[in-house]
């Protein structure tokens, strides 16, 4: 049993949000310690905390070998989500920390956001719901999705339901993926291509590559070069995908219409970003999980997760070593 033994949860508003895993943490037991910020966890406040708890439920601050070396008890990290570049799972390893993540249960929800940001940049609708509020009455003429080519960069569970989802707007889609699934490109209307046909070829691309060494900054300078004329950016993945310097160029000397990005190289991104400054890039705050729905599926399989380590059994989802 887990009796007697604490649990630090980063991810935000986990009462509120969770109140099922919550509740099934301390039927075990468990004490919940809670972030109390509206934002990621800093190292500094991650060290005043960690030397005294046994599992974390971790969002997406940095776990690494720093935290390990003040985490003394820890034996469990269970990512609230999918992608895990943020915790250096060798060295968790290495200092005896189990890692494990919550692979496919937030698809829809980051899906069902990349369509709503292609429709945002398509019909600049957050500019005009601004200013229409602020009694200007503008105009703006956009773009329609019927009949345009839509590149997905990668091809796995959250590209292939945003190919679903995209079937009834009567678009062509292209997408590259290192190891293509044919069949499902099959079911979807979709055409697998290189890298280099998607991005240019495509008027809107959608990054959902994995964030690894061998794609950091896979869109630069180069590719955004490659892209059509007044095409339309979407990243709804990770922000280390994207030389952020290389986006800025691309917008602002007009080679793209504009973009939509849900993720940034360094989070929370600070106010004075350059991006922020230009008219054509809409943003939010890395929140395309976030619904009711994948809270609570996501909230139960890591709390789960950390029940089965804390009383000796072997987690589901259990991330290896590197």
């Amino acid at each position: 049993m887990a009796i007697g033994k604490k649990v630090l949860v980063t991810a935000t508003h986990y009462s509120e949000l969770c109140p099922e895993a919550k509740k099934k943490l301390e039927a075990q037991g468990l004490t919940v310690i809670e972030n109390p910020q509206d934002r990621p966890m800093t190292a500094e406040e991650l060290s005043d905390l960690i030397p005294d708890v046994d599992a974390a439920i971790a969002g997406v601050d940095t776990w690494n070998e720093p935290v390990f070396q003040m985490a003394k008890k820890l034996k469990v990290i269970a990512r609230f989500g999918v992608g895990i570049d943020n915790i250096d799972v060798k060295k968790a390893h290495q200092y005896g920390i189990k890692v494990t993540n919550a692979p496919r249960l937030n698809a829809n929800a980051v899906a069902e956001l990349t369509v709503g940001l292609i429709f945002s940049v398509l019909r600049n609708i957050p500019s005009l719901n601004q200013t229409t509020k602020q009694g200007k009455w503008e105009r703006f003429v956009g773009d329609e999705l019927n009949g345009k080519m839509v590149g997905l960069l990668g091809f796995g569970n959250i590209p292939q339901k945003v190919a679903h989802k995209l079937q009834g707007f009567e678009v062509r889609i292209l997408a590259f993926d290192k190891y293509p699934n044919f069949a499902k490109a099959k079911q979807y209307g979709v055409k697998m291509a290189s890298l280099e046909e998607v991005i240019g070829q495509s008027d809107i691309v959608c990054m959902h590559l994995p964030s690894i060494e061998e794609t950091r900054h896979t869109m630069n300078d180069h590719r955004f070069g490659l892209m059509k004329e007044k095409a339309y950016f979407i990243n709804t993945a990770r922000g280390s995908l994207v030389d952020e310097k290389a986006l800025y160029r691309a917008l602002r000397t007009g080679k793209l219409a504009a973009a939509a990005i849900d993720v940034f190289e360094d989070e929370p991104a600070a106010p004075a970003h350059p991006l922020f400054r230009l008219p054509n890039l809409i943003t939010t705050p890395h929140t395309a999980a976030e619904t009711y729905d994948t809270y609570k599926k996501v909230s139960l399989v890591t709390a789960q997760a950390v029940i089965d380590v804390l009383s000796g059994r072997e987690p589901e989802n259990l991330v290896r070593k590197n």
